[in-house]
C-alpha cells in the first residue's frame, strides 16, 4: 500500500473511531450530565441533520451516484426498516440517561446474540454449532457485568436491551427487505431514504411525550447558549458515523469494519471511565471482557462457516 494511501485509510479510520466514540460520549453527556433530558428529540436531530447531509453529499457532492426507488413497495419496506431504526436509536440515548457508556456498550456488544436469534425465527436460518457456541461467552458475559455494575438500573437495562435487539432486527430485515438486485442500496443511500422518514416518525413522538421541548431548549439557550452548539454539532457527528462507516467500509472491508468496531466499543468504555469517572468493579470490567471476547470468537466463527 503506497504511503498517502496508507495515510488516508489511517486518517478515515480515526475519523470513523473519533465520531463514533463521540457522538456516544455527547449524547450521555446531554442525557445524564447536562440534563438535556429528551432523547426522542435529541434522535430527531440526529436524523434532520442525516437527512440535510445525505443530499447535500449524494445530490451535490456526488459521493455516490443517486439511487432512486423502484416501486410503492419498496418505499414501505424502507419505511418499516425506519421505523425500527428509530426505536433503537430513541431506546439506546434514553438507556444512555440511566447507565454508564461502560455497561451501555456492553450490553451493545450482545448485537451478533440477538442478529442470530431473529434470523433463525424469522428466516430459519441455521448457523454452525460453533457458532452458537460462541454466542454463550456474549451473553454470559452481560450477566457478569450486570452483577457486578455498581451503576446498575433495571429500567435502564431493559430499554438497552430493547435497543440493542431492535439493531439486530433492522439488520436481519434490512438483508431480507432489500435482498432483490433491483432493491439493493448502498448505505448512503438508504441513509438518504430512511432519515426523513425517521424524522416523519419521530415528529410526533416528540410533541406528544416531550412535550413543549422545543421551547425549554430555547429557554435554556437563553441561559448557556452552548445548548444550541452541543445540538449542532451532536446532530453533525451522527451523520459523520454514518459516512465514515460507508468509506471506512468501501476502502477496507466489512471484515475490517466488524473487529475495528469491537475494539472501538473497548476503546468507548475506557474513554468514558475517564471522562465521567462512574464507578467500576473488577467483576463488571471482566464481564464486559468475557463478551467482547466472545464477539471476537463469533467473527472468527462467521468467517470460517463462509
Amino acid at each position: 500500500m503506497k504511503g498517502g494511501s496508507r495515510f488516508f485509510t489511517i486518517a478515515l479510520v480515526s475519523a470513523w473511531y473519533s465520531s463514533n466514540i463521540g457522538v456516544l460520549l455527547l449524547n450521555k453527556y446531554l442525557l445524564s450530565n447536562y440534563g438535556f433530558k429528551y432523547p426522542i428529540f435529541l434522535t430527531m436531530c440526529h436524523m434532520t441533520a442525516c437527512s440535510l447531509f445525505s443530499y447535500v453529499a449524494i445530490a451535490w457532492l456526488k459521493l455516490v451516484p443517486m439511487q432512486t426507488l423502484r416501486s410503492r413497495l419498496q418505499f414501505f419496506k424502507i419505511a418499516a426498516l425506519s421505523l425500527v431504526f428509530c426505536v433503537s436509536v430513541v431506546f439506546g440515548n434514553i438507556s444512555l440517561r440511566y447507565l454508564p457508556v461502560s455497561f451501555n456498550q456492553a450490553v451493545g456488544a450482545t448485537t451478533p446474540f440477538f442478529t442470530a436469534v431473529f434470523a433463525y425465527l424469522i428466516t430459519f436460518k441455521r448457523e454452525a454449532w460453533l457458532t452458537y457456541l460462541t454466542l454463550v461467552p456474549v451473553v454470559a458475559g452481560v450477566v457478569i457485568a450486570s452483577g457486578g455494575e455498581p451503576s446498575f438500573h433495571l429500567f435502564g437495562f431493559i430499554v438497552c436491551v430493547a435497543a440493542t435487539a431492535a439493531r439486530a432486527l433492522k439488520s436481519v430485515l434490512q438483508g431480507i427487505l432489500l435482498s432483490s438486485e433491483g432493491e439493493k442500496l448502498n448505505s448512503m443511500n438508504l441513509l438518504l431514504y430512511m432519515a426523513p422518514i425517521a424524522v416523519v416518525f419521530l415528529l410526533p413522538a416528540t410533541l406528544m411525550m416531550e412535550e413543549n421541548v422545543v421551547g425549554i431548549t430555547l429557554a435554556l439557550a437563553r441561559d448557556d447558549v452552548k445548548i444550541i452548539w452541543y445540538l449542532l454539532f451532536n446532530s453533525a457527528l451522527a451523520y459523520l458515523v454514518n459516512l465514515t462507516n460507508f468509506l471506512v467500509t468501501k476502502h477496507t472491508s466489512a471484515l475490517t469494519l466488524q473487529v475495528l468496531g469491537n475494539a472501538k466499543g473497548a476503546v468507548a468504555v475506557v474513554i468514558s471511565i475517564l471522562i465521567f469517572r462512574n464507578p467500576v468493579s473488577v467483576t463488571g470490567m471482566m464481564g464486559y471482557s468475557f463478551t467482547v471476547l466472545g464477539v471476537v470468537l463469533y467473527s472468527e466463527a462467521k468467517k470460517r462457516s463462509k
